[in-house]
């Protein structure tokens, strides 16, 4: 009889769900995002250097070049697709690094609660400054190489890569690969002279 009432004195215990995996890549990237936010002052080149190993880490980006790209894709040999893949990379990079220039307080915020569509998961992010609104960044993800790895970013309701899909799928066929690599690294490069 004690026992019992022992037992039903002592409180319920809560067991505390673990954090989506999709979460990590997200908060490692956030991570590098204020790192090289506050190192700013070193120049667009210099976040460059600092993001690239981040985007790589956190972006699937053959998938998202496969996309970006359009029909065209199919019909580049392996060795162009793995050139377009690294150009697409650098372009990522290059953005972030022209986009997150500075430091002045901001904060990064992740919703714990994660959204599954399909094989897809959708993790919901904000940028809260110091004094403003805060702005959504959300990205959709997907699993690839046994983790979970960015495959769309949305600044409100806009995808990038339906965008740049626009901006690509127009530049592949002319020129072919070649071309297109081209100007998808003029466009890096413009961004890092910014």
């Amino acid at each position: 009889m004690f026992c019992a009432a022992a037992l039903a004195a002592q409180p319920a215990v809560v067991v505390a769900q673990a954090p989506d995996p999709a979460i990590a890549t997200i908060d490692g990237l956030d991570n590098a995002l204020l790192e090289s936010m506050k190192a700013g002052h070193a120049g667009a080149e210099a976040r460059y250097v600092r993001l690239l190993p981040a985007v790589e880490r956190a972006f699937d980006l053959p998938t998202m070049t496969r996309f970006a790209v359009g029909g065209a894709w199919s019909g580049y040999a392996p060795g162009e697709q793995a050139a377009l893949t690294k150009a697409f990379g650098r372009l990522t990079a290059a953005n972030l690094a022209h986009n997150f220039t500075s430091f002045e307080g901001e904060q990064f915020t992740v919703n714990p609660v994660v959204q599954t569509r399909g094989l897809d998961k959708l993790v919901r992010s904000q940028i809260v400054p110091k004094s403003g609104d805060p702005t959504e960044l959300n990205y959709r993800m997907r699993q690839a190489g046994g983790s979970w790895k960015v495959i769309d970013v949305y600044f409100g309701a806009i995808s990038q890569l339906t965008a740049q899909r626009s901006d690509f799928a127009a530049a592949a066929v002319p020129g072919g690969a070649a071309d297109l690599i081209r100007k998808i690294n003029a466009k890096a490069d413009d961004l890092l002279k910014r």
